[in-house]
């Protein structure tokens, strides 16, 4: 049963990396009054701004019903707006609001300063980009399975 043993699997590693990243974020995103999911939401927006509640879940590889009580809050907060679309009232276009754009230039400055924590680490910078250069297309093959 050599396949069960924890340090064979490889989600954990991924899962195990993906919880320690989060948690990197943390403080700086506390600092804005944001969670992390919104974060990411709001990153989509500083892209894209008035896009489609699909393609925010495309853009996240989330489901519907996991997005739309975080935009829901994210709109209770004042950081976006939502509303029906004027071609079609199924769709609902998510737009950022002036706080929400406001945001953009004090989160610019949070991945610099998770790099500024990573220098003091033997962490390799090339090695970091390609490494999420790799996870980038892993999410490709594993997000569109054919």
């Amino acid at each position: 049963m050599e396949q069960l043993k924890l340090e064979n699997q490889i989600c954990f590693p991924f899962y195990a990396i993906s919880r320690l990243i989060t948690r990197a974020y943390q403080p700086y995103l506390e600092n804005l009054g944001i969670t992390y999911p919104q974060y990411l939401v709001l990153l989509v927006l500083w892209e894209e701004d008035e896009v489609s509640v699909q393609y925010i879940t495309e853009k996240l590889i989330l489901n519907t019903n996991t997005v739309t009580p975080l935009l829901k809050r994210m709109e209770s907060i004042g950081l976006i707006k939502r509303q029906k679309s004027k071609g079609d009232e199924r769709r609902v276009i998510i737009s950022l609001s002036k706080k929400g754009r406001g945001l953009k230039k004090e989160a610019a400055l949070i991945p610099e300063k998770l790099m500024g924590n990573i220098a003091y680490s033997n962490v390799n910078l090339k090695e970091l980009i390609s490494t999420r250069n790799k996870l980038q297309e892993w999410v490709g093959y594993l997000g569109n399975p054919k």
